[in-house]
């Protein structure tokens, strides 16, 4: 980026900052603020930026810079295959070593220089399809193309969760060419769906995309250096002491000092009192002031996340965690006390449901079984879990209505007068990104189109010959669904980086559509959750790394094109990695054997079949039975955006900013906060605080220099530190730490009252 740029990208007249600016960010209007000298040197197109954006993305461009090089596509497969297998392997284990995102960006960078170095400068091919080996000095726009590659096919697949789940507690294994083809429809489902939400979310220059931002904050550092820049070199040693420091650190939370995982104050002060302990232990307990030292309690969110999420987050954290579970502990609040922070089923007199003596030969209800063992029972915690997530789901769709129309109309009204016009959706808008982006052709409708159809029939296909476990009428209703929520999820996610999690949602609703069919596998939950689950998520990720591609000045027809080749790479990894898992631990995983490491578990596949047994065999009627309350849930999702949206349009102007009032956000948090693990949202508040109100606030020019690089480099370091720990201590022969006081057998926490009485 030249001086200029630099310069021109301090100030400006009319802000527009929905994500970081504490006003008008969920509202997306524009905050208008007054004018300064500097602001004055700015140029139209770079104003009408966010002024997070100008201060990240490079506002200059070179379009003769190639992408899709020989050494891209040798990198790309290098980078996919790893992660693909140990992502797969991971959901099947206790703990794991992450494969990170942040890792491929620097790796292939390093890697891609060296080739650039070594490789022949010679063109190889035949008649006029001839390529170059070596094309040139390596440029910070294969590394993008490199890692958004990475990010689509580097990952794990839902498709394989029921998979898993009929192989390993039914005895059913799905053919193999059946299993890749529909772990590569429900993917690219979603990307054809990113089209839907595209235009309305990624042009628009008031749609920050926050993870891409981090990224770009990455590039344009790796970028800065690679020209010599004296800003970029520091930035870069930032990078990689805090890499290196985070890396050395977590080895004590993680393994040598587990206590410093939970820090429980009032443990400290009443280690055998048993009301102070639960109410300061973060891992059983209600973590009242509990602080965490190890950043997979607190992540990356506290500098993603805007202030205003991550206060809504932490009410709802006070809500559920100091306020209900102590009114069902010692209050009144629920009669069954059993389970409170539990995701299991119970009987009625607290002892765990045996859910598999519910099943016939056939994988049926044993009604008469079920008839003896009484209806099932759920810990508190899990039924207003459950009531939040159904509120969450209706409440996107309710808030964006009332919220976001406005952007959505404006934005919606361009796409028209594009098509008139018969041009570029990005041509509508006049900022400096779209009119760099105009020097680039972009993806046509129909390459999504052909995209969906060819999923669609293909899923179709296996469906219909009963090659999986669900009906296939439940696909059409899945992918309906999936495209009624895309525009209004990814709208949410575009704005604040908070993904909204469906899948509760959509066993129980497969859970309703099937109750009174006489054959139904546990198993299809599970089906019906993945194919209408990736018609979100991956529609979001695409989305998410196309805007990478907007910022980072990359043609989108390589953009499009990296991500399904990412994919066409990365499933049939993903399958050899489960049948290796399924080959080789399968024993361990269904129970026949007990690992004496306590690492092949498969926690995930569990609660799957867990929710299996819950929605599909008892089914919703039966469940809900004794539990009324929870369908309220919708309708409290539905009314509850809607009185925020009046309070705010009658006191538009108060310091209470009621547009921020996010419900979607609140019920989430509230649905999502599982288990009995609290450690962590303390310490994600107090960091928050510090780095996206003080730090942005009073800091902000150490703010935009630092805060997603020292996102990034302290993801890689965390990331690279639970790989070294696996690697030493797990992958071969198991070392367990020796007890002592920073690691006590009893509790690492020390709260030795509330260990004995669980």
């Amino acid at each position: 980026m030249s001086k200029k740029s630099d310069l021109e990208i301090t100030q400006k007249v009319s802000e527009v900052d929905h994500s970081y600016d504490q006003t008008k960010n969920s509202s997306s209007e524009i905050d208008v603020e007054s004018s300064t000298s500097k602001e004055s040197l700015l140029e139209p197109d770079v104003a009408e930026l966010p002024r997070i954006v100008r201060e990240i993305v490079p506002l200059e461009d070179d379009p003769t810079i190639p992408v899709l090089t020989f050494r891209y596509f040798i990198l790309s497969i290098i980078f996919i295959v790893p992660g693909a297998f140990i992502d797969t392997m991971n959901s099947f284990r206790t703990t794991s070593a992450a494969y990170s995102i942040f890792f491929v960006q620097i790796a292939s960078h390093w890697v891609g220089k060296w080739l650039a170095k070594v490789l022949p400068d010679k063109k190889v091919g035949f008649g006029r399809y001839k390529f170059s080996l070596n094309p040139g000095p390596w440029s910070i726009k294969e590394t993008a193309m490199i890692t958004i590659t990475a990010s689509s096919g580097a990952t794990g697949s839902q498709g394989i969760n029921s998979l898993a789940l009929a192989e390993i507690y039914y005895g059913e294994t799905v053919n193999a060419a059946v299993a890749i083809f529909f772990m590569w429809t429900i993917v690219y489902v979603g990307y054809s769906y990113a089209a839907l939400a595209r235009n309305f979310l990624l042009y628009d220059p008031q749609f920050i995309w926050p993870q891409a931002l981090v990224q770009t904050t990455l590039f344009q550092t790796q970028n800065k250096s690679d020209t010599d820049s004296k800003q970029g070199s520091k930035q870069m040693r930032v990078f990689f002491f805090v890499l290196i420091g985070v890396c050395i650190w977590h080895f004590f939370p993680e393994y040598v000092w587990p206590m410093t995982s939970s820090l429980a104050f009032l443990c400290w002060v009443a280690p055998e009192n048993y009301t102070a302990n639960f109410i300061g232990s973060g891992l059983g307990g209600m973590g009242f002031m509990n602080i965490t030292l190890d950043w997979s309690n607190i992540t990356s969110s506290i500098m993603l996340y805007p202030y205003w999420v991550q206060v809504i987050q932490f009410i709802a954290f006070i809500l559920s965690a100091w306020i209900l579970i102590p009114s069902v502990k010692w209050g009144n609040l629920s009669d069954f006390k059993f389970g409170l922070m539990s995701n299991s089923l119970f009987l009625s007199n607290g002892t765990k449901y045996p859910t598999t003596e519910l099943l016939t030969p056939d994988l049926q209800l044993n009604v008469t079984r079920y008839e003896e063992l009484g209806h099932v029972h759920l810990g508190a915690q899990r039924a207003w879990n459950m009531f939040f997530d159904y509120a969450a789901y209706v409440s996107g769709f309710t808030w964006v209505v009332v919220f976001g129309y406005k952007s959505l109309s404006t934005s919606f009204k361009k796409l028209v007068a594009s098509r008139k016009e018969k041009g570029s959706l990005s041509l509508q808008y006049t900022d400096r990104l779209n009119k760099l982006q105009s020097a680039y052709k972009e993806v046509p409708l129909y390459w999504y189109v052909i995209l969906f159809i060819a999923s669609f029939i293909t899923l179709l296909v296996i469906l219909a010959t009963d090659s999986l476990f669900m009906p296939w009428w439940c696909m059409i209703v899945g992918l309906a669904f999936g495209m009624v929520i895309v525009t209004p999820l990814a709208w949410l996610y575009a704005l604040s980086n908070f993904q909204l999690a469906i899948g509760t949602f959509n066993e129980l609703l497969y859970g309703y559509m099937i109750q009174s069919k006489a054959s139904r596998h546990p198993a299809g939950a599970t089906v019906y959750g993945a194919i209408a689950g990736d018609a979100w998520y991956r529609a979001q990720y695409i989305l998410q790394d196309q805007k990478i591609g907007h910022y980072m000045h990359l043609p989108p027809k390589a953009v499009f094109f990296s991500q399904i080749f990412g994919e066409l790479i990365g499933v049939p990894i993903n399958y050899a990695a489960l049948r290796w898992v399924l080959s080789s631990k399968k024993d361990f995983l269904n129970g026949t054997k007990v690992d004496t490491l306590h690492q092949w578990t498969g926690q995930q596949i569990v609660s799957y079949n867990t929710n299996a047994i819950q929605y599909v065999v008892l089914g919703p009627t039966r469940l809900f039975k004794n539990y009324q309350v929870l369908p309220y849930g919708f309708l409290v999702g539905a009314l509850a955006p809607l009185v925020i949206y009046g309070l705010y349009r009658l006191f538009p102007k108060s310091k209470l900013k009621f547009n921020l009032w996010n419900t979607t956000v609140f019920f989430s948090t509230l649905s999502s906060f599982y288990g009995n693990i609290s450690t962590g949202p303390f310490s994600q508040f107090v960091g928050g605080t510090i780095t996206m109100f003080y730090a942005y606030r009073y800091k902000h020019d150490l703010w935009k220099k630092y805060n997603y690089l020292l996102a990034a480099a302290i993801d890689t370091g965390y990331n690279l530190a639970i790989l070294l720990i696996f690697i030493i201590f797990a992958s071969g022969k198991t070392i367990t730490m020796p007890n002592w006081w920073g690691n006590n057998e009893q509790s690492v926490e020390r709260c030795f009252a509330l260990a004995k009485a669980s």
